[in-house]
């Protein structure tokens, strides 16, 4: 058995590339909090530049950039209008109530798609006694309905009839880049009618830390005051922002190859009985799979595969998340997909 670890749990698990440790090594500093660090202006300018906006903002997490952009738009006691199994509500520790005063609204979607017809019946009538709708949130990939993406056409028309309506929409674009490579679209095309834009540098692009924001100019001086208040006034940070620059530059060259593995694990897993997959629904590089006709819970296979130095995540008592990400290759995959089939067929 080989010793190498194929850990697939995440595409956070990524480590800096020799270019970003050098550009961390090398990285002209300042304090940002009195907006003098070189580095992290030239990183929050290329991030707007490339999202065709005004401004842009440096966040330690995705996380803190979703609530930021969320109590920005947002008073107390309003709603957020948010897809049932999305990042915001199910993995951000209920923070945008516990912080930002605000409810989720969930609306289910398959696929984790919504559309302006379930978004619609969700909006609440303007009435005094009554939490009004103040924001509407969009993810695109969609993480637990296993990567999928947007169409352009689709979030474009929530954004018009949600502006019509004078409703603000964010959008939680941690793995935006995977989307545009699966559109073939640039990240400013189908993100221009957001109103407010965060992404994610330490996921698929590789950074050790990190997450922007993106808007105009008012919106993100908005967001800088909020980061402040929620701890994230960050000093000589241009040694993170220095690696984010590289994978922000060097990162979505490499989502293709990501794509291509994550469909080797796809199309591999669907051949193994018992295991339930359809490789034609993996549209980036999140597979998830259920296994509940193998005779082995999640929790189960999880332990066994990590035994076999294949490291997965559990999603339910039933279903398996797996993410192929830059540190593991083909070869890797192919043998994942081995290991995989051998445990499930032992029984465990």
């Amino acid at each position: 058995m080989s010793d190498k670890i194929i850990d697939l749990r995440s595409d956070t698990v990524t480590k800096p590339s020799p270019a970003m440790r050098q550009a961390m090594a090398e990285a002209e500093v300042g304090d940002d909090v009195y907006l003098e660090d070189p580095t992290v202006n030239r990183l929050q300018s290329r991030a707007a530049e490339i999202f065709g906006r005004e401004a842009g903002l440096f966040v330690p997490s995705g996380s803190m950039g979703n609530l930021t952009c969320i109590m920005a738009q947002t008073f107390r006691g309003q709603e957020v209008i948010c897809e049932a199994a999305g990042h915001i509500y199910n993995y951000e520790m209920a923070s945008m109530t516990a912080l930002g005063g605000v409810l989720p609204r969930l609306v289910a979607a398959a696929d984790g798609i919504l559309t302006w017809d379930k978004i619609a019946p969700a909006i609440r009538e303007k009435v005094y006694y009554r939490p009004q709708t103040a924001l509407i949130s969009l993810e695109n990939t969609h993480n637990m309905a296993g990567g999928t993406v947007y169409p352009t056409d689709v979030a474009e028309e929530i954004c018009d009839r949600a502006h019509e309506v004078g409703i603000p929409v964010h959008l939680d674009g941690a793995r935006i880049f995977n989307a545009a490579v699966y559109l073939r679209q640039d990240v400013a095309a189908i993100t221009k009618k957001f109103d407010s834009v965060q992404f994610c540098l330490s996921k698929g692009l590789g950074a050790p830390v990190g997450s922007m924001i993106v808007g105009s100019r008012d919106f993100i001086e908005r967001c800088r005051a909020i980061r402040k208040m929620l701890g994230g006034g960050m000093r000589q940070v241009g040694v993170l922002a220095g690696a984010g620059l590289v994978a922000l530059e060097e990162g979505p060259k490499l989502l293709p190859r990501d794509h291509e593995n994550a469909q080797i694990l796809a199309q591999g897993l669907a051949r193994i009985p018992g295991i339930q997959i359809d490789p034609a629904k993996v549209q980036t590089n999140i597979v998830i799979f259920n296994i509940g006709k193998t005779g082995i819970n999640s929790s189960q296979l999880v332990d066994q595969l990590n035994r076999r130095q294949v490291l997965t995540g559990a999603v339910d008592a039933e279903r398996i998340r797996v993410v192929t990400h830059r540190d593991v290759g083909r070869a890797d995959c192919e043998q994942a997909v081995r290991v995989i089939g051998e445990v499930v067929g032992a029984g465990y």
